[in-house]
Formats: C-alpha cells, structure tokens, sequence
C-alpha cells in the first residue's frame, strides 16, 4: 500500500523519460549489487570474518540514530522486529563489540553504545568500505567525482523523504492514488 503513496504525484514536466529509464535500468543493476552486500562482505572477510552481515547494520544505523541508541531505536531505524533488533545487539554484547549502559535520563532504560573494539572494528570496516569505493571511482575527474557525489547525495536524500513521507501517510489516503 506504500506503494501507492509513493507513486501519488507526478513526475516533474522537466523530467526526461528516457533519463529516469536509464536510471531505473541502472539502479536495478546496484540493487542486484547491493542485495548481494558486495561492500559489506568484502569488508567483513576482510576484517571480521565472524560476523553477520545484519551486525554491520546494527553498527551503521547506530550513528545515524539520534538522541539515545536503545535497543528500540536501533530496530526501528533497521525496519526490523524489536526481537530480532534485540538478538542482533546482544550478540554484538556478547562478542564485546557494544554493551549496555543505564541511561542517563531513565535509569529503567538501557543504552546501546560502542565499545572501544567495536569502534575500532566499525573503523576499519569503513577504512574498507572507502578503500573499495576509492577503486571503483579511480581516474575520476575531480569535477565529475565532485558533482557525482553532490547528486547522489541530492538523490538518496530525496528518496528517503518520499519513502518516510509514504510511511507517515494514513491508510485511508492511500486510495486516493492513481
């Protein structure tokens, strides 16, 4: 049903159908990329062979929370069940990678914060991580790497605020789109 959401206005008149098809046909090709977690399990083998894919979400998400990183929050950012939120930081505990502390504001609350391994880890991940995408864009021009990322950035941002606009969309306007 998000789906209708999404699709409820129009493309700008400006809009090129032979750009967005291009795009389309190129995203299909990252998603095939990015379903099969290239980044991230290159980074893993690499540095924490142990680890799940699903923990390197749980460390990634974690920075882009804001206010207090519980156990809630961190499911809720992921988009997964709070059980399953639950599973994945207390494997993270157990391996020594996060731990738990009392929260400051509600002591019956329990935080979720990094300790110094997993920072470490989470640094030499994405040492990994920007190793990998600094070979893929090597022998860039500086002006077509400058307006590349300034696009992409533009174009993730726009997709994340139609997606959690459609999130926040009550089901009962959801049929009012084509």
């Amino acid at each position: 049903m998000m789906t209708k959401s999404l699709l409820r206005q129009e493309s700008a008149a400006t809009t090129s159908p032979e750009d967005v098809a291009r795009i389309s046909e190129t995203l299909g090709r990252m998603r095939l990329l990015i379903g099969r977690r290239i980044i991230g399990r290159t980074a893993i083998a690499n540095i924490a062979p142990g680890l799940d894919i699903s923990h390197l979400d749980v460390l990634d998400v974690m920075r882009r929370i804001e206010g207090e990183v519980t156990v809630g929050a961190i499911a809720e950012a992921m988009r997964i069940d709070p059980s399953r939120g639950s599973r994945l930081v207390a494997d993270l505990v157990a391996r020594g990678i996060l731990r738990r502390d009392a929260s400051q504001a509600d002591g019956r609350r329990s935080l979720v914060v990094r300790t110094e391994f997993g920072d470490r880890l989470l640094a030499e991940i994405r040492a990994v991580k920007r190793t990998l995408l600094a070979r893929v864009l090597e022998g860039w021009p500086e002006d077509e790497l400058n307006a590349f990322s300034a696009l992409f950035e533009k174009f993730v941002s726009n997709f994340e605020a139609i997606y959690v606009a459609a999130e926040k969309t009550p089901e009962s306007h959801l049929s009012d789109a084509p």
